[in-house]
């Protein structure tokens, strides 16, 4: 059966958008409630404090996911969660905290997403087919595009509602809501050939390093990943927004730009959905990725924001189709008992690393300007996909 049209598929579908929503929602209740305690700069520093545990730890929950089952882990991190912010509900009603209490709310947060991601990243393996992957994989990029939507509107929403207190409040309700749902999903279990015996952690994780390391397809497709991330991550996010206020164009201007992208993207992953298989997907991640940077780079050469708008949605289309294909092909060439340190690894850039690189980005677009600075994160993107299209195994690697 399609992946879009099996019930065990659509529940864990549904447990992991609202999941998803919630994060939104918390992270908007977070950077809201901290720019009301202290100065923008404080502020940042207070909603990016929670990607250090993540870097530090990520791959630690990659072996967590991988010795107990990425659903049970998945059930456990998103209670603690759920609980996690039912405690800064309570600690806004009950007295007016300091950064340093959001900040410990965040880092928190932090360090149980370091287990959550991971093993929410290595479900779909156990619950669709190897030739199945690819379309779930772009129902997951379709529900994180639909959370990036959301997000936004219902913190503000909650903010008006209820304050801080309300957003924090729906974001508590939606990830406690994917728990009873993901009781619903039923999970696959290791080939007994595949299964490992437990040993010491940090064995456990050389074995899996190791295991990248000596496949042919995973070796060059994690450098793939990490290189699309740090030239993507840092342009899209706080260069986008430095470019919006160079260029005049507003906060509505660069939410214009922001939606060609999020529409180019959704594209990309409807497509992947509806069609299913994607024929020599290794040599099509390579040159998606190329054509992505060069969208990058040209990005900061628009004047108009309809012309950055189109441009936009072409770098949504393109690194969209290239993110849902490698994370695919990644799910599919790990082996059944490596999911989860396969998928920390993957992780580890896009959700650890590269918020950390916004200050570098900030600092030289202030040296060199947006133009060079999008150029030369265009470059390290562009490289990526240069190594997928000299990489013959990768090049060569298709999808079941």
């Amino acid at each position: 059966m399609p992946a879009h049209r099996d019930g065990n598929v659509l529940r864990w579908l549904v447990a992991y958008t609202s999941s998803a929503i919630g994060d939104n929602l918390y992270y908007f209740a977070l950077s809201w409630a901290a720019v009301q305690q202290g100065t923008p700069a404080q502020a940042g520093i207070v909603t990016a404090v929670s990607a250090v545990p993540r870097a530090v730890l990520m791959l630690g929950g990659g072996v967590v996911a991988d010795r107990y089952g990425p659903r049970r882990v998945v059930l456990a991190s998103s209670a603690v969660r759920g609980l996690l912010v039912v405690a800064a509900v309570a600690l806004l009603l009950a007295t007016s905290p300091g950064l340093l209490a959001l900040g410990a709310v965040a880092v928190v947060f932090g360090i149980v997403d370091a287990v959550f991601l991971p093993a929410a990243g290595a479900l779909p393996a156990r619950i669709a087919e190897r030739g199945q992957l690819a379309r779930v994989q772009g129902l997951r990029a379709l529900a994180t595009r639909l959370a990036n939507v959301l997000g936004g509107p219902l913190g503000g929403l909650g903010i008006a509602l209820g304050g801080t207190a309300g957003a924090f409040g729906g974001a508590a309700l939606l990830i406690g809501a994917s728990v009873p749902l993901l009781f619903a999903v039923r999970v696959g279990e290791v080939p007994p050939e595949d299964r490992q015996e437990r040993g010491a952690v940090a064995a456990e994780l050389w074995d899996g390093l190791r295991h990248i390391a000596h496949d042919p397809v995973l070796r060059p497709l994690m450098l793939v990943i990490a290189l699309g991330d740090l030239g993507f991550v840092g342009p899209m996010n706080l260069g986008l927004t430095l470019l919006a206020r160079e260029r005049g164009w507003g906060s509505t201007g660069m939410g214009w730009v922001l939606a060609g992208f999020g529409i180019g993207a959704g594209a990309a992953a409807l497509l992947i959905t509806v069609r299913g298989r994607v024929p020599r997907a290794g040599l099509v991640t390579g040159a998606v990725t190329v054509s992505g940077s060069a969208a990058i780079a040209a990005l900061a050469q628009v004047p108009s924001v309809p012309g950055a708008a189109c441009v936009a949605l072409a770098v949504g289309l393109s690194l969209g189709l290239a993110g849902t294909v490698s994370g695919a092909l990644l799910q599919s060439h790990a082996g059944p008992a490596y999911v989860g340190r396969v998928t920390s690894a993957a992780t580890l850039v896009s959700f650890g690393v590269a918020p950390l690189t916004f200050p570098v980005v900030g600092w030289a677009v202030e040296r060199w300007g947006t133009g060079a600075v999008f150029a030369v994160c265009a470059g390290v993107c562009a490289l990526g996909g240069a190594v997928a299209l000299c990489s013959r195994p990768l090049r060569r690697a298709e999808l079941g």
